[in-house]
This record gives structure tokens, C-alpha cells and sequence, in this order.
């Protein structure tokens, strides 16, 4: 295994070096932009722009039915603030998980927040699939690094070491 996570390096004895860690729905085709990777990043821009139109016409009957409850103004307020506030979280973490890899705790302790708050995780994988895979910037700066050392750890000395000149 490298240091860098996600980018293992072939077993022993093996000539090729660091493999790239697959992206959900673009598998490895995000490092040469190859086997369908524009039809991809276009499929999963249209999919997640659709996933959180669904996803808001469900809040919408779910506003309905509070409104049908006559709970009054005051929770409808509450439920309202909620999920603008929960989404507004999820889009800026998962924003911000595109860019470095997110604490593990501070995900598991954030986990119901980022469940209310889908539709802002849905709009961040949106705006990004319109530029790159979602993640692509992060792993490809990993597997750059890990490729980089693998051919650093790799790269044969000129000469004898033994016949080099000392300083004194």
C-alpha cells in the first residue's frame, strides 16, 4: 500500500506502479477522460439535477401535509428552516468533501444532518459533474503524488556509490 489512500500499489515483483481509485459512476475512466467519460459526467449532472427535483416535490407534499396538520405558523416555520439549513450544511460539506478528504468522525457525528439536508448534497454533485467527476480534482492530486513517488522510489543510481567523492 502507498501512503496515500486510495492509491495501492501493485503487488510485489509487479513492473506497473500506483492504480487510480475508482469514482462512483466513472470508475477509472476520469484519469484519461476515456470510455465514456463526457457521457458519464453528463448523465450524472442530468441524474442529480433530477434526483433533487424529485427529491424537492417530496418536501413539497411533506410541507402540504404539515399545512393539512394546522400544526401552526410556528412549526411550519421550524420544518421550513430545517431542511433550508440542513441543505445549505450538506452543499458546503459536500462541496468542501470534493476538495480533501472529510474526518471520518466529523462525517459519522454529521451523518443525520447530511440525511435532512440531501437535496444540498444532490445541487453539490450537480455544479460539479458540470466541470469535472465529483472527486476527480482529489484523487487525481493523489494519484499524481503517488505515481510521482512510485517513480521516485523506483528510479535506478548512476555509477558506484562507493567511488564518490567524500567531502571533508
Amino acid at each position: 500500500m502507498s501512503d496515500e489512500p486510495g492509491t495501492p500499489d501493485t503487488p510485489a515483483g509487479s513492473t506497473g506502479g500506483p492504480r487510480p481509485e475508482p469514482l462512483r459512476f466513472f470508475g477509472t475512466s476520469w484519469v484519461n477522460h476515456d470510455d465514456g467519460y463526457t457521457a458519464r459526467r453528463i448523465g450524472v449532472a442530468v441524474g442529480s439535477l433530477a434526483a433533487a427535483g424529485v427529491s424537492c416535490l417530496v418536501l413539497r407534499l411533506a410541507y402540504e401535509g404539515v399545512q393539512l396538520a394546522d400544526t401552526g405558523a410556528f412549526v411550519t416555520v421550524l420544518v421550513v428552516a430545517m431542511f433550508a439549513i440542513c441543505s445549505a450544511l450538506a452543499f458546503r460539506n459536500t462541496w468542501e468533501a470534493f476538495g480533501k478528504r472529510p474526518d471520518p468522525e466529523r462525517q459519522a457525528s454529521l451523518r443525520g444532518l447530511l440525511a435532512i439536508g440531501f437535496v444540498g448534497s444532490l445541487l453539490a454533485y450537480f455544479f460539479r459533474s458540470l466541470t469535472e467527476a465529483p472527486g476527480e480534482k482529489l484523487h487525481r492530486a493523489e494519484y499524481d503524488t503517488a505515481v510521482q513517488e512510485h517513480e521516485h522510489r523506483t528510479t535506478r543510481r548512476s555509477g558506484d556509490p562507493s567511488k564518490k567523492k567524500r567531502k571533508r
